[in-house]
């Protein structure tokens, strides 16, 4: 266990396993060495400003690329050892770890290198394997292969370095800095070299590439880097040489671009005069995480088996706040991507279609009960529901609907709840649960049923079990099956009530579903036109009506009850859900992320069409309050009832709470362990 100093540092990137990473494109000019050592030392000490911890130049950029012949002249070679002697000096006092390309010899050979300096030092070169000779490449007229270099040593500027394909570099002083190199048309090859290398332990994957432009070439690029980094559970950084390389037959766009786990955090600008310097932090313990949980990547690792050395270097982080360059989503379980925008809705809305239609096909029933409140989880299960009679061809009123009002049913929520059943046309029907809920009360002895304004859980849950009995027993009675309407935000609090209550159904068609993401696909609904006019009037009012449970009576001074003021945003506890259960991060980094993400509602972006007037921002203090809320209901004492919960299909990449999917947990932990690591790394 790495001992950080704790409240202090809580605002670095370093202390949260986030490594900055740079993709440079410097000046260049064909063979002029000088100058080009100069145009890289310019972008050394920009990353140094920016606080970069990799920086990732093209390939053979101190010499530049596209020189033919004059890569085996020795008055241009002799003049790269000096510039890179020159390099090496020049970085002793800067923070960033260069990889710079140049052509070096070695034993009567010569190679195409990546050259890894840091604080004054050569910490190892690196041979290009795979060398291009086709169309209008000639590389192995010039070079040879390095792939059977290993575990040899090469002295550069007076120095003996490490030199060799097999090589890792890895910072002792920062957890998860562990990275590989490679070049250019090294990442065009069957199996990459950084695939073994990513096996061996290396959590960053770079590329010092030239890799002249042609139309299309750029996707290729793209594809490359994010199947690579998705592929190898890693980040991939890939630099690309730019303007000012020889145009005789080719041309050149400085292409920079940077990976996580298939995710694209940063790209340059292609075909600019200026120099250009991409950054994005990485998230190596987001990376080894991943790594742990899967399987398949330690079976792919045990079987190639393929040896590397570790070059150990002392990177002497700074851990004090620099920023965080990183596009967080404040909504991660909502799509993002306006080219992706129809199919990630229609495909999240479509898997519950799918997953109730064939539940209904495979029961003995021939009706769908569902209790309708007019609030945001019952009225997208019944949507769903809609779907799947029209996908099935079978009336609407399949589908038994049901208001349960009780002591503090609003009107307009019943109102909603009955205008919506009359536009999807489904058989609608309401029960009054006021004097069941009054009998079982003054049962009990209860002090509500003696006049008292005693509103305690029991209170509340009576309501909330008699609605689902009455359902249960509906269904029993018209040969059906009760619809759940909860969804994962509510199973992550244990925010329902469980067995008698609206933790049980037949079949929860929403558990898979966070709360933001049903806001989300309701609003493609409405915008979709999946139903018509009247049913769209009537979504875009329940959106607008304020979450609660209905079950404390609202007094003539008092505000509607509010779930979100009892238990905190569902907004913030689905961003803690996600970061929490898909990578396992602590609570100490989800704090640290939300406040990234949600302390500044001009900063960033938003999901595609959100409304302005929804856009909130926290502050530190609130995020914290609200993460210990989520810590304790989490990990504290809610898991008995998702151990509990009914079938229902998976939905987000994000994960699900099933017992029998992604999550699997004790129903009698304590949160302790998680509430004190946040306590004392928080600030003061």
């Amino acid at each position: 266990m790495t001992d950080f100093p704790r409240p202090e540092t809580f605002h670095s990137l370093h202390r949260h396993g986030f490594v900055r990473v740079g993709a440079s494109t410097p000046r260049v000019r064909t063979a002029a060495v000088a100058f080009n050592c100069e145009g890289i030392l310019e972008e050394a000490h920009r990353a140094d400003e920016a606080r970069v911890d990799l920086l990732v130049y093209p390939e053979l950029c101190v010499s530049s690329y596209a020189i033919d012949d004059l890569h085996m002249q020795t008055t241009l070679l002799d003049a790269v050892e000096d510039a890179l002697a020159y390099i090496v000096s020049e970085s002793a006092d800067l923070a960033p770890v260069l990889l710079v390309g140049a052509p070096l010899r070695h034993d009567g050979q010569l190679y195409n290198c990546a050259i890894v300096i840091s604080h004054g030092r050569i910490l190892g070169v690196v041979p290009k394997s795979y060398l291009p000779n086709y169309r209008e490449y000639y590389e192995k007229r010039w070079f040879s292969h390095g792939r059977n270099v290993r575990g040899r040593t090469m002295k550069i500027g007076g120095q003996e370095v490490p030199f060799g394909s097999d090589l890792i570099f890895e910072a002792h002083d920062l957890p998860g800095f562990i990275f590989h190199v490679e070049i250019c048309e090294d990442y065009w090859s069957a199996i990459p070299p950084s695939s073994d290398a990513a096996l061996a332990g290396a959590v960053i994957l770079t590329n010092l590439s030239a890799s002249n432009i042609t139309i299309g070439k750029s996707d290729e690029r793209h594809m490359l880097c994010r199947s690579q980094s998705s592929r190898a559970m890693a980040a991939y950084a890939y630099s690309a040489a730019g303007p000012g390389e020889s145009t005789t037959d080719l041309a050149w766009d400085g292409q920079g671009a940077i990976y996580e786990l298939g995710d694209l955090l940063a790209e340059s600008e292609r075909f600019s005069l200026d120099p250009q310097l991409c950054l994005a932090d990485i998230d190596t313990q987001r990376i080894l995480n991943e790594r742990m949980r899967t399987g398949t990547y330690a079976d792919a690792a045990e079987m190639r088996r393929i040896e590397f050395r570790r070059v150990s270097f002392d990177h002497r982080p700074h851990w004090q706040d620099a920023g965080l360059i990183r596009p967080i989503r404040r909504f991660p379980y909502v799509p993002n991507r306006r080219s992706h925008l129809d199919q990630d809705c229609y495909e999240a809305f479509n898997i519950q279609v799918e997953g109730l239609r064939r539940r209904f096909e495979t029961t003995s029933g021939s009706r769908m009960i569902i209790g309708v409140s007019g609030g945001l989880d019952s009225t997208h299960a019944l949507i769903v529901a809609a779907k799947v009679c029209d996908q099935l061809g079978l009336p609407r009123s399949t589908i038994l609907g049901y208001t349960l009002p009780g002591f503090a049913t609003g009107d307009s929520t019943k109102s909603n709840a009955w205008k919506l059943m009359r536009a999807l046309g489904i058989e609608a029907a309401e029960i009054d649960i006021r004097p069941a809920a009054k009998q079982m009360l003054s049962d009990m002895n209860h002090p509500f049923a003696g006049g008292e304004p005693v509103y305690d859980v029991t209170f509340e849950n009576v309501q909330a079990g008699l609605r689902t009995d009455y359902l249960f027993r509906l269904a029993n009675q018209n040969s059906g099956f009760v619809i759940g309407t909860g969804d994962l935000s509510e199973m992550a609090l244990g925010w329902c009530t469980y067995g008698v209550g609206d933790q049980m159904s037949h079949y929860a068609v929403n558990t898979g579903v966070p709360k933001t993401l049903i806001q989300y696909l309701v609003r493609w609904v409405i915008q979709t036109e999946q139903f018509d006019a009247e049913t769209n009037e009537v979504l875009d009012a329940i959106l607008d009506t304020k979450i609660s449970p209905e079950l404390v009576p609202q007094g003539e001074e008092e505000e509607l009850q509010s779930t979100e003021d009892r238990i905190g945003p569902y907004e913030l506890h689905d961003f803690f859900l996600f970061h929490t259960m898909r990578y396992g991060l602590p609570p100490s980094k989800v704090a640290f992320l939300a406040w990234h993400a949600w302390r500044d509602a001009e900063a960033g972006s938003w999901p595609i069409d959100f409304p302005d007037a929804a856009k909130r921002e926290y502050n530190l203090p609130q995020i914290a309050e609200w993460l210990r809320v989520f810590v304790q209901r989490f990990f504290g004492f809610s898991q008995f009832k998702r151990s509990a919960m009914p079938n229902g299909p998976k939905v987000s990449p994000g994960g699900s709470l099933s017992p029998r999917g992604d999550w699997r947990a004790p129903s009698d932990a304590t949160a302790k362990l998680w509430l004190d690591e946040l306590e004392r790394s928080l600030p003061d």
